[in-house]
């Protein structure tokens, strides 16, 4: 049976392009049938790779989706991957690529690892969305990093109420509310204050932005609670998932979150402890660190 893997890429960037035709000729010399996507291909001017539609079931059939690109590229990955239930395997070439699982120095023993198949596979929570107005279904989405619910008018506040598990907790006037997976604390929500958590931890974070109330700290909530928002009059709001899938949410609407139904994969080919993944991408200050005490 043939191997496939899907490629993605970031086709603005141009130092993007050698490294995509490396990965192609690095799998297409082991036997493994790469495919890339078309609008990509053409930007890129990739050879040597099966074209394919730029549309969901693009990663179906494949054993792997690799990204090449920052952050923002892996995210759009994690939609292949996660509707091909198949692993997603991340190349920083963006600037921060915090969810990226290697870096370029190290694509070469990437592909290698790919080829025989030598990585683990993460499960990664994800957050499930929708948006209801009146008793009518508006939207139905899903987010790897985090729903932002985000004032509509740049001059005036949003103003909601936040529910957890079926009560009412706070009504605040603010720019928005961020509602966060583990993989997505140390994206948006970390910059509106929230807290980093840990990989392995199971939860879901809420956190506000700008808020203007006297109760408006990020909060840490089981994984199995319902989070709301009620957006009140006047002002609407825009929902994002993982920044990029978009929605104008008028007021009188009620946006849930709950933790998701199917996680998104993340493979790992050089393992290392999450501690040193933080150190490393916000360049944290550790000088003076003389190692485990002797017991």
């Amino acid at each position: 049976m043939t191997r496939e893997v899907l490629l993605v890429t970031h086709p603005r960037r141009s130092v993007v392009r050698d490294s995509a035709q490396q990965v192609i000729e690095g799998l297409t010399a082991a036997g493994i049938s790469p495919r890339v996507l078309r609008g990509e291909a053409e930007q890129l001017d990739l050879t040597g790779a099966a074209v394919v539609p730029h549309d969901p079931d693009a990663a179906v059939g494949v054993e792997l989706v690799v990204v090449l690109g920052g952050d923002g590229s892996l995210l759009r990955g994690a939609e292949f991957a996660r509707t091909a239930d198949v692993p997603l395997l991340g190349v920083n070439l963006g600037h921060v690529g915090f969810l990226a699982e290697a870096e370029p120095e190290a694509l070469a023993s990437t592909i290698d690892h790919v080829v025989r198949k030598d990585y683990t596979v993460e499960d990664r929570m994800t957050v499930d969305v929708t948006v209801r107005r009146q008793g009518t279904l508006l939207y139905t989405g899903w987010a790897l990093n985090e729903m932002s619910l985000e004032k509509a008018e740049r001059a005036r506040m949003l103003e909601c109420v936040l529910e957890i598990d079926g009560r009412p907790l706070s009504r605040w006037g603010c720019d928005g509310v961020i509602c966060a997976t583990p993989t997505g604390s140390t994206a948006y929500a970390f910059s509106v204050g929230g807290p980093v958590m840990w990989p392995g931890v199971e939860a879901l974070l809420v956190a506000p932005i700008s808020a203007h109330a006297l109760f408006a700290r990020p909060l840490v909530l089981a994984p199995s609670a319902t989070v709301a928002v009620e957006v009140l009059e006047p002002v609407p709001g825009i929902l994002y998932c993982d920044g990029r899938r978009l929605l104008e949410v008028p007021p009188q609407s009620r946006v849930e979150v709950v933790r998701g139904g199917r996680p998104v994969r993340l493979a790992v080919v050089h393992p290392r402890p999450f501690t040193d993944r933080l150190v490393a991408k916000f360049d944290l200050p550790v000088a003076g660190w003389r190692g485990r005490a002797e017991r």
